[in-house]
């Protein structure tokens, strides 16, 4: 009897310990550019941030932290690894964005052969070929007590591995989340993209009831969002939400509730149909932010919001390529700071001061243990060794600065020559940014402080500087086991971002 009563008891704790936690909604936008909002996160407002009609977003950044120097990934994939596992990219070297499994999306060099990368993304399970065994976060918050739920778009592993199905990485529901990261189709009319007797990866699952409707598929998964949170309420148990909506993603699908307004305002239909899918996607915002106050859980809700990689810069969207992320250069795909620099805020009553800015670099790897300590969840173990540093003393003083960190990109893969969207490696200290390109050798050198567009490479003018961010480079890609492309002819990596002579060029 004693023992059944002690059992009891120890349950009771655990259940306790549960409904202490506090409910935690991650907001993660597709392809959304720093600028791509009606909210500033420049020093100025911008001609896109007058384009743009983001009223939600706008009531979040009255209400939280904003960041205006949130870095992601230069593409989806390797940010949504690390975003579950705490890792670098140079670490986990899922370094570019997945299709089929065992197939490559990088496209074909006469010089230079990608790496062996794990092109078949994240997987929870250990021994599946060109993957990154992991511990999922979802998977250590469903440990704590968590509901968690996954809606939207998954995109972590190729279509036959494990990690295509959300539920294998610890949510307990997956609500139209699959192997592949755009949707066939954002119109209910059309089914979402699923033809009965057909197969379409890229078609959405699991939104069978909402088919032949006029839904648009960013309303139909905040619905389904806010069905599942009830259930966790019913249940008393504190519910992780990682909205992950398609939205901005191609297709540029038009949103009949928005799409009009912005061609009365001069924008051409691919514009229009891109802002009105912005707009869908703040209402959706919105609605979750209305949800979390009607039932009163405002105190005990943490809401983050981000975006994935950097804005797109070329076609489908309109004008001269690789100017819509002004004052940032380039865009998606790139390394320059239009291609990872990310829209960020953090809502959480009671440690964030309403309306506060900070400008302390932070990156996507650091929100697996920041969500784990908003979670109070200590003493977790994971297979993988975490790279990500807790943003929690900074969501506490919007003044703590490090400027002694240095964040890490390396992309050894070959997206397209242009605007710095190949063969790729980059690192940000301080207000200095190095990157280095694979394929040539050459080291640019920016003062992002002084010039956020990186207009000015300064590696001539502080060339003992540029040796010096060429060295730190070096030694975070090693200590990562980072990946280097292979030079066809020599069957030899490229050099070292430190052996190359930066005072010859």
């Amino acid at each position: 009897m004693k023992l059944v009563v002690l059992g009891m008891l120890m349950m009771s704790c655990v259940a306790l310990s549960a409904q202490q936690r506090p409910n935690i909604i991650l907001f993660l936008v597709d392809d959304m550019g720093w600028q791509d909002t009606s909210v500033p996160f420049w020093d100025s407002i911008t001609p896109a941030n007058r384009k743009f009609h983001t009223p939600n977003m706008e009531k979040l950044a009255k209400q939280s932290m904003k960041f205006t120097n949130a870095y992601a990934n230069t593409v989806c994939t390797p940010s949504r690894v690390s975003l579950m596992s705490g890792m670098n990219a140079s670490r986990h070297r899922v370094t570019n964005w997945i299709s089929g499994k065992d197939k490559s999306t990088d496209q074909e060099d006469l010089v230079l052969n990608s790496p062996a990368w794990n092109l078949n993304g994240l997987s929870p399970v250990k021994g599946i070929n060109s993957t990154v065994h992991v511990t999922a976060l979802p998977q250590v918050l469903k440990s704590a007590g968590y509901r968690t739920i996954q809606c939207g778009k998954g995109h972590f592993g190729t279509a036959g591995t494990p990690g295509a199905d959300p539920l294998t990485m610890g949510f307990e529901v997956n609500i139209g989340g699959g192997a592949l990261g755009s949707p066939a189709s954002y119109l209910g009319e059309e089914n979402y993209g699923n033809v009965p007797g057909k197969t379409n990866l890229r078609a959405v699952p699991g939104l069978e009831k909402y088919w032949g409707t006029s839904t648009f598929l960013t309303d139909a998964l905040t619905s389904e969002a806010t069905h599942e949170m009830d259930i966790a309420l019913e249940k008393k148990q504190p519910f992780f939400l990682y909205m992950s909506h398609f939205a901005i993603h191609i297709p540029f699908d038009k949103d009949p509730r928005y799409f009009d307004k912005y061609r009365k305002m001069g924008l051409d239909n691919a514009e229009a149909a891109y802002a009105a899918l912005v707009e869908g996607m703040d209402a959706s915002l919105g609605t979750l932010m209305q949800y979390v106050a009607d039932r009163h859980l405002t105190e005990n809700t943490i809401i983050i919001f981000m975006s994935d990689n950097g804005g797109l810069s070329n076609p489908p969207r309109s004008g001269k390529a690789n100017t819509q992320n002004y004052p940032l250069r380039s865009g998606k795909g790139s390394l320059y700071e239009g291609g990872i620099r990310e829209p960020m805020m953090v809502q959480w009553p009671g440690v964030t001061a309403p309306g506060t800015t900070t400008r302390q670099y932070v990156c996507i790897d650091d929100f697996f243990p920041t969500i784990l300590e908003m979670a109070k969840v200590k003493h977790y173990k994971t297979v993988q060794k975490i790279d990500g540093k807790s943003f929690v003393p900074v969501l506490k003083d919007p003044l703590y600065t490090d400027t002694t960190r240095a964040l890490v990109w390396n992309f050894p893969n070959n997206r397209s020559n242009n605007w710095g969207y190949a063969w790729v490696s980059a690192v940000r200290q301080g207000d200095w940014k190095a990157l280095y390109f694979q394929k040539t050798g050459k080291i640019e050198l920016y003062n992002l402080k002084n010039d956020i567009g990186e207009q000015q490479d300064l590696s001539a003018v502080h060339p003992q500087k540029a040796i010096q961010m060429a060295k730190l480079l070096t030694e975070k890609l090693k200590s990562y086991n980072a990946q280097l492309p292979v030079v066809k002819q020599t069957g030899k990596t490229v050099k070292w971002p430190d052996e190359v002579n930066i005072q010859q060029r």
